[in-house]
């Protein structure tokens, strides 16, 4: 317990420095931008990439993943059930909404946890894995027929395939089901960059947290609520009962599957829906509640499920 609180703190205090650097205004108005995408473009394939080529893809693709995919499936579900049933809400953003409840913020905040909680980066690839290939093209789709009363199938079955975080994990689970293991000086450059992945990310998050108003009257706090309960009370929860009951996980199996479902909502979705001019004060507002809730969240899992 004492080194996943140790965990913690550091992601919390690396936060706080960029939370410093965004109040402060020290890299300009554009910083936080710029950083993402050298993250996303560059430092994170980088990481999965070295993380992933040599790890035991049999235990990376296995029951861990089946618990994160239905536990992700029951809370689109619950939040769809009661938007459409319920609150009678068009059906663009109804589905910027499930996103928000149950797509999980694997890249940006889930490789340090991973890192630093978990004990590997590991465990958040095949996450960020079954959400683009999976969860994105079907969102996307339905966004597509919705909103513009037509599907570019070409854009749906590119996007997963030129996401670079897609090609980086593509090529290191190559490399690890073909047991091909690279030279140390081809290998050295790409664990640099890798390296530089994790505190970008948190550096980046902490400065996006200064200046953001959240639930003004009219936005449809309604919707943001339950979006942001179902992802930080109701997913954990269903990712235990699942793992624990279902599957019969303990110790660090069951740890990971949980504290991977109490990540926050990704800032893919808040991306999505401002592709399609629809949801976006719902997932925006989504997207911070729960990255603030995820870390007493976290850190309730950690203190019960944690070794």
């Amino acid at each position: 317990m004492t080194g996943v609180l140790i965990g913690f703190a550091i992601i919390a205090f690396i936060i706080g420095i960029g939370y410093l650097v965004g109040r402060l205004g020290i890299l300009g108005p554009g910083a936080g931008f710029v950083l993402n995408r050298i993250v996303f473009f560059v430092l994170s394939p980088c990481l999965l990439f070295t993380v992933l080529e040599s790890a035991k893809v049999a235990e990376l693709f296995s029951s861990l993943m089946l618990v994160s995919l239905i536990a992700a499936v029951a809370c689109f579900a619950i939040y769809l059930t009661i938007a459409r049933f319920v609150w009678h809400r068009p059906t663009p953003e109804i589905v910027v909404g499930s996103l928000a409840s149950g797509y999980v913020n694997a890249n940006n905040i889930g490789i340090p946890v991973a890192v630093y909680v978990l004990g590997s980066a590991a465990y958040s690839a095949p996450i960020v894995l079954l959400q683009l290939l999976v969860f994105t093209p079907i969102a996307l789709t339905i966004l597509d027929v919705t909103t513009t009363g037509s599907v570019s199938i070409g854009r749906i079955i590119l996007k997963p395939i030129t996401n670079p975080l897609i090609i980086g994990s593509a090529l290191g689970v190559i490399l690890a089901l073909t047991h091909v293991h690279l030279p140390a000086p081809v290998l050295q450059p790409f664990e640099l960059l890798g390296g530089a992945a994790v505190p970008v990310v948190l550096l980046a998050f902490g400065m996006s947290l200064h200046g953001h108003k959240l639930l003004q009257p009219g936005s449809g706090r309604r919707d943001v609520l339950l979006a942001s309960t179902i992802k930080l009370v109701f997913m954990p929860v269903i990712a235990w009962l699942i793992g624990r009951f279902a599957f019969e996980l303990s110790g660090l199996h069951l740890f990971v599957v949980v504290a991977l479902a109490a990540l926050p909502s990704a800032q893919n979705v808040f991306n999505y829906a401002q592709r399609y001019q629809r949801g976006e004060i719902i997932a925006r507002d989504a997207v911070l509640i729960t990255t603030i809730g995820s870390i007493p969240v976290l850190v309730v899992v950690a203190a019960l499920l944690g070794h």
